[in-house]
């Protein structure tokens, strides 16, 4: 396997790269972290999250683990890197995501991501992320089979459904997000999910 130095540096020659490849990637440089997505075999380099970012992924995940895991309805998880598409790969790490009882146990990739397509991913939109790149990102989810997607928004403090064939539905802060096809009875204030 070539170094990961040699792998950036021949993708301008149209070599499509696999889940192995990204696998065997850095993720600290001389000049600071980096992570990487692939998309179709296409290295896509993601900034690191800021801080508010990570509270409304905590929130989020924390109410998909206690309402979802811990009533047994499926397994959550967060920060990991899910396989949406082989040859080319499409390997995408969401913030977080929920996987019904009925796709358990999960099945793996040999390189350690989740090859089970989830039944929920979640986004939480960065201030790099741009419209056409969440659009991306929830067309390659909703093509792989996820039921619902959420778009957290920090900044407009909203969270947007999306299903496949159904226009999106934006739930605001004085509303309750629920999603009872994939978890029972779950219910989230989208107040609770965003720092005052």
């Amino acid at each position: 396997m070539a170094s990961p130095s040699t792998l950036l540096a021949t993708e301008s020659h149209g070599r499509l790269f696999t889940a192995a490849d990204l696998a065997a990637l850095p993720t600290h440089l001389p000049s600071g972290d980096v992570d990487f997505e692939l998309d179709r075999g296409k290295f896509i380099v993601i900034a690191l999250p800021e801080h508010l970012h990570g509270a409304v992924q905590l929130g989020i995940g924390s109410a998909l683990y206690m309402q979802g895991e811990q009533r047994g309805h499926g397994r959550a998880f967060t920060e990991v890197g899910v396989v949406l598409s082989r040859r080319p790969d499409t390997v995408l790490g969401p913030d977080a995501v929920f996987i019904s009882t009925a796709k358990l146990p999960v099945v793996e990739s040999p390189e350690g991501y989740l090859e089970t397509i989830p039944d929920l991913a979640v986004e939480v939109r960065s201030r790099n992320d741009s419209a056409a790149e969440l659009d991306r990102k929830i067309a390659h989810y909703l093509g792989a089979g996820v039921r619902v997607v959420w778009i957290a928004d920090p900044k407009t403090k909203t969270i947007a459904a999306h299903r496949a064939g159904e226009k999106p539905r934006v739930f605001s802060e004085s509303e309750t997000l629920t999603v009872d096809d994939v978890i029972p009875g779950f219910h989230l204030n989208v107040a609770d999910v965003f720092p005052k």
